[in-house]
């Protein structure tokens, strides 16, 4: 016998309200979320944004096809229910604290930055919120996790990237390594995750989520080489665990910014559309 009232049938054939998007940083990847939002994303709506240049976003802005207010860090979280960070790796905890103070959720970009801000995650664990991490510029993350569910032996980082891509890197500004002028490929890093997040932290965001996916920041091997042959960013992983042995290598496409990959965007928009899809894949 079908015991809910005529109100309750009909509030469970409810559409839910969309999700309330705020974007906090407006560069290429920022961007590029904030027309896809605009264009169509079921489920949600672009509903803030905050960029350190007031003019330049609104500029930026005024071709879609409503209006958005542009707003200080401090006053985004009152208007929305996520936030996307795409800011400098310095801003993460001004961006998601509110946020996960509030029980909201946070795509974190500056992957690298968790690393130095564990607070964060026991922040959500304290208040519901949640720190949601998306692909980014590698593959695999899912397998990688599966995987972590029974026993990871060992996971392995290969990062090659055009000059062009790691220049002014702290560690190499650190360490004197001129990689202008070099005509063949060039190591220059061997370590873990964790020591790349503060020596590069524009560039080795993917080498932080993997180890968060996998065996952590102080297991997983990681290194860098500057290939003044390459056009594209390439990664290579290897990892070896009890339930499978698997290797993956992506090549991708550089942004207008030469330290991030075009499909970054792409994966922090795969990330809002699976938030309400009907049919989650991964």
């Amino acid at each position: 016998m079908n015991i809910l009232t005529q109100s309750e049938r009909s509030a469970s054939h409810r559409p839910k309200a969309d999700l309330r998007v705020a974007i906090a940083g407006l560069g290429a990847i920022g961007f590029k979320v904030a027309e896809a939002l605009d264009r169509d994303i079921p489920g949600c709506v672009l509903a803030a944004v905050s960029a350190n240049d007031r003019t330049k976003a609104a500029g930026r802005l005024s071709h879609l096809g409503r209006q958005v207010p542009i707003v200080p860090l401090a006053e985004l979280e009152p208007l929305a229910d996520i936030v996307v960070e795409c800011a400098p790796a310095k801003l993460l905890p001004e961006i998601a604290e509110p946020f996960l103070r509030a029980g909201k959720s946070v795509i974190v970009l500056s992957v690298g930055a968790i690393l130095s801000n564990e607070h964060l995650i026991a922040l959500a664990r304290r208040s519901g919120g949640q720190i949601i991490v998306p692909s980014g510029a590698l593959l695999g993350l899912d397998a990688v996790t599966a995987a972590a569910e029974g026993k990871i032996h060992s996971v392995r980082m290969v990062t090659r990237k055009p000059v062009r891509g790691l220049a002014g890197a702290p560690y190499l500004v650190e360490h004197n390594i001129d990689i202008a002028d070099i005509k063949a490929p060039l190591r220059i890093f061997s370590g873990t995750p964790r020591e790349a997040a503060i020596g590069f932290p524009a560039n080795l965001n993917v080498a932080v989520a993997l180890s968060l996916a996998g065996i952590g920041a102080d297991e997983t091997t990681l290194e860098i080489w500057a290939d003044p042959a390459l056009e594209r960013n390439v990664h290579r992983v290897d990892v070896v665990a009890d339930a499978a042995s698997f290797s993956m290598t992506i090549e991708n496409v550089p942004s207008e910014n030469p330290k991030t990959g075009r499909i970054t965007a792409l994966s922090v928009i795969s990330a809002l559309r699976k938030l309400s899809a009907p049919l989650r894949v991964g």
